[in-house]
């Protein structure tokens, strides 16, 4: 899979996604991510990108041609034109589920726009998608873009050590991720849960299921829509609204 993002301040990207699990899944070839330094496309001398909005208004909105222009370089390394993304808090907000559809692409590419955003004309042009990480506004969409990045990146094969490793994590099926301990047994008097201790792999589980309905009936119910349980799932799950009505 291939990702590029277009970008103000690539040296920020490629410091953040050259640690960790992506960036050995970049250096082993699980998946290829570039920068593109927008400037690199100004259309003066000066390297502008940006210039007043008409109308009126605060601050500086990134122009469109130099936008253009590096997705157009990008279209030409890759024969395709990728699907192109936008992070903006005027987008969809993103899922998990919006995530692994992504990660069936096989060319993305990503905008970040800065200072009051992108001139609406490129957006109408050449993106396919606007996404919004959530209800709140950042400097910029470098973040964004890294977090939607790392996001598909490690859902590939072999960007993970075992597929586990993302399917039983918070979202990936409608359900937030159960509770976890390591060592040592007892912490300040508390005791990691007996079950979690026995050996017995399906008494495990099944604690580590029901602990996640009820973390995400507790935490964020309306995921629970989406959740595919069984009939004894959706048996506990009724048992602890019950439980939780009457306290």
């Amino acid at each position: 899979m291939r990702i590029d993002i277009m970008t103000l301040f690539p040296q920020m990207c490629e410091a953040v996604m050259s640690e960790s699990i992506i960036g050995r899944a970049r250096d082993t070839g699980k998946v290829e991510i570039n920068f593109h330094q927008i400037r690199d496309f100004a259309v003066n001398r000066r390297n502008q990108v940006d210039d007043t909005p008409y109308g009126g208004g605060a601050g500086m909105l990134m122009m469109p041609q130099p936008i253009y222009d590096c997705f157009m370089k990008i279209c030409g390394e890759t024969g395709v034109k990728p699907h192109l993304i936008y992070m903006s808090p005027c987008g969809k907000t993103l899922t998990q589920e919006r995530v692994k559809e992504l990660s069936e692409i096989p060319n993305i590419a990503i905008l970040c726009g800065r200072y009051e955003g992108v001139d609406q004309r490129v957006i109408d042009e050449i993106v396919d998608e606007e996404i919004s990480i959530g209800d709140y506004v950042v400097t910029g969409g470098e973040m964004p873009a890294m977090i939607l990045a790392d996001a598909i990146s490690r859902m590939l094969p072999g960007v993970l050590s075992e597929p586990e490793g993302f399917m039983g994590e918070s979202h990936y099926s409608s359900l937030l991720e159960y509770p976890q301990y390591t060592k040592p047994p007892v912490w300040h008097g508390v005791e990691v849960p007996p079950v979690l201790a026995s050996g017995h792999h399906a008494n495990i589980k099944k604690w580590q299921r029901e602990r996640a309905i009820e973390r995400t009936y507790e935490r964020r119910p309306e995921l629970l829509e989406n959740a595919e349980l069984d009939k004894k799932e959706r048996k506990f799950l009724e048992e602890l609204k019950n439980r939780k009505d009457g306290e």
